[in-house]
């Protein structure tokens, strides 16, 4: 075999090589943007549930208007946020605001024992839980793309081809009642 053949032998394999590292990578970030998309909708459908709940709690609680007032601005700043770690920070001051529109609610016997309350309160309990699955499913789609990212040989195509890690969709480190589930069970 000549020298020749040897070269265009191992070009062909490194070239091959070069091609499914980068699929990979094009597959991992569509993973990723995929993962946030699904972060997206289950946001959405608790910002669409928050002012039906507030609607809700207004014909009981008219003299608690703040605490309606500060889910409403929370729920804004939210919708607002962009970006993992902007919209971790704005979620924790939405979920720290609707704990304290259920501690509110606790007082209202009549509110507690409204089925659409109920309803409400089951939907948005609901939608927690995904939303907490959905966060699990982006980070693990980051992790593994970062990991790629990150490690030998695989940094070299990342940094030939521009494919950089994501940030995580996390809680702040300092906000630990943020950490506590939201409570919409009484």
């Amino acid at each position: 075999m000549s020298p020749l053949y040897v070269i265009l032998i191992v070009l062909a394999i490194v070239g091959a090589w070069v091609i499914f590292a980068y699929n990979n990578f094009v597959r991992m970030v569509n993973r990723a943007k995929e993962a946030w998309a699904d972060i997206d909708v289950q946001l959405k459908r608790r910002y669409d549930l928050i002012p039906n709940l507030i609607e809700s709690v207004k014909g009981y609680v008219k003299h608690e208007r703040e605490t309606l007032e500060k889910v409403t601005a929370a729920r804004v700043a939210a919708m607002d946020a962009s970006g993992p770690a902007a919209r971790g920070a704005a979620e924790n001051m939405l979920t720290g605001a609707l704990k304290s529109l259920f501690a509110v609610a606790e007082a209202y016997p009549d509110l507690k024992a409204n089925q659409n309350f109920l309803e409400l309160q089951r939907e948005l309990s609901d939608t927690e839980n995904k939303i907490q699955a959905a966060r699990r499913f982006y980070n693990g789609n980051v992790r593994d793309l970062n990991t790629a990212t990150e490690s030998f040989p695989g940094n070299i195509i990342a940094g030939v081809f521009h494919f950089v890690p994501r940030e995580f969709f996390e809680l702040e480190a300092g906000e630990a009642a943020a950490r506590q589930p939201v409570k919409v069970s009484f």
